[in-house]
């Protein structure tokens, strides 16, 4: 980004760490004025390196899905930026909206981005209705700056502006967030990424540069607020405070070379985050680059709450791809726990003898979850109860932490969504031929399998010693050759 100069009259007073006397509303005025805009502004499209990084100081700038760099400008060799903590209504995905904190009109924050050795200075104005803190989550930095309230410094109370100033001793992937009240105000969704790129870096560039910021919520359906009380029974799963289907899909053009940076402030959970048709190495954490020596080709990197994650591998497979968490509660969405479990349950005649007494009445669950979603039941107020998405071979039945990696061999010039990925003929799996079952001698039974609840043994069975369709059976239907559809070597 072009270097930008403040007017002296625009920080005047600005000097002193301690509060600052400036009106907030002339603050804001003024940032507005500038019309400094942000670098990635959450579209998956790449773009060129700011105009002071050449040479030995290039780097790819980040992009962060859903969401925003931080504008900065340089002053007197300082690079400035100002965060502003706020009330923020923020929607999760289609259907789930709610009134949450955050910075600069967004949950989660902006991201920062700077140069190691870059000296920085952070102004942090409070619009809250609390006092707060940040504390920058990984850097190296005076104990003063570390924003903890009450240790390191006492909190920004409302209306007031604080100044952070340090130089950047490292690179990396970092976080920050709110270090005062931190139960209410990191679950409200105070926190964000803070990059540093390396000042000499060792190896090639990457092609597209992802930062992802995981979170967990706990949002009553119908609630307008999170809970930042609860500790154990979260129920929203965010991947940039977004849920599935509101994620935006990372893009990436076959043969480039793709780094996620991957950070987890998650109240509690620790994540498992799998990446479908790729393997990956973890090339640093928030302690520091892993030499090449340690790094291990992996599907999935586990991410501890508190910690972050890069991984790189180049996108040589054309492809939707999802890329989810794999704690398989993470991918729902507000879902319930208190019900009994209805499963192989016969309800045969039970909807029509409940339906005398509650019309409209259906029992739900006794064949699994997967087919609720699509059902076109009408959800309570702003909830997004098993919501996922639709996908061009069906519903997804998954939804919270989740989003898709889409490859291709050309992207939009303009960043945009390349649509379904086309599978080329021969390399899509379909329903199997029942000449081609045949062929191979796989069994076949003409419906599902049930347990005898008097017997407690199976009353339908797959007979290994005649593994084909008999010629006097019936054929099954659609649904059973769908559900059968892997069938079972003999």
């Amino acid at each position: 980004m072009p270097d930008q100069k403040f007017t002296r009259r625009h920080f005047l007073g600005l000097a002193g760490s301690a509060a600052i006397a400036v009106p907030v509303a002339q603050l804001i005025a003024e940032e507005k004025q500038s019309k400094l805009q942000p670098v990635s502004t959450g579209e998956t499209k790449p773009f060129p390196p700011p105009a002071n990084s050449t040479g030995a100081n290039a780097y790819r700038p980040v992009i962060t899905p859903n969401s925003a760099t931080l504008p900065w400008k340089i002053i007197e060799g300082v690079k400035v930026f100002h965060l502003i903590a706020e009330p923020v209504v923020h929607e999760f995905a289609p259907g789930l909206v709610a009134n949450c904190w955050g910075y600069n009109g967004r949950v989660h924050g902006p991201t920062l981005e700077a140069v190691e050795g870059d000296r920085v200075r952070i102004y942090v104005t409070n619009r809250l209705d609390a006092p707060t803190t940040v504390h920058w989550h990984g850097i190296l930095l005076p104990s003063g700056m570390d924003g903890v309230g009450g240790v390191s410094q006492k909190p920004i109370n409302p209306g007031e502006t604080y100044k952070y100033e340090f130089t950047l001793k490292q690179h990396g992937t970092y976080m920050y967030h709110s270090h005062h009240d931190e139960m209410t105000q990191m679950q409200l969704g105070m926190m964000g990424m803070f990059i540093i790129h390396p000042k000499n870096p060792k190896g090639p560039l990457p092609d597209r540069d992802y930062a992802m910021m995981l979170s967990e919520w706990r949002i009553d359906v119908g609630a307008a607020r999170p809970d930042p009380n609860e500790m154990t029974d979260f129920n929203v799963f965010t991947m940039n405070g977004r849920s599935f289907p509101g994620t935006a899909p990372l893009l990436a053009k076959t043969g480039e070379r793709v780094r996620i940076r991957i950070g987890n402030l998650s109240t509690m959970s620790h994540h498992a985050i799998h990446l479908h048709g790729y393997y990956f190495k973890v090339v640093a954490t928030d302690g520091g680059e892993i030499p090449e020596a340690g790094q291990w080709p992996e599907t999935t990197v586990h991410m501890p709450t508190g910690s972050t994650r890069t991984v790189e591998f180049i996108a040589d497979a054309p492809g939707d791809w999802v890329m989810h968490c794999h704690m398989l509660h993470h991918v729902m969405t507000q879902m319930g726990h208190d019900l009994g479990n209805l499963i192989g349950i016969d309800t045969e005649g039970l909807d029509q003898k409940i339906r005398k007494l509650i019309p409209g009445y259906m029992t739900m669950g006794q064949t699994g979850m997967g087919d609720m979603a699509e059902m076109g039941m009408a959800n309570p107020p702003n909830s997004l109860p098993m919501v996922g998405g639709p996908g061009q071979h069906g519903y997804i039945t998954m939804g919270g932490m989740f989003n898709l990696l889409k490859v291709r061999d050309e992207l939009p010039a303009d960043g945009a969504d390349p649509g379904w990925y086309q599978s080329p003929e021969g390399t899509l799996a379909l329903p199997a031929a029942e000449a081609d079952m045949r062929r191979d001698g796989i069994a076949f039974v003409a419906a599902v399998a049930k347990l005898d609840a008097r017997t407690g043994k199976l009353a339908e069975a797959c007979d290994p010693t005649n593994p084909v369709i008999p010629a006097d059976k019936p054929k099954p239907t659609a649904r059973v050759r769908s559900a059968h559809s892997r069938g079972a070597a003999t």
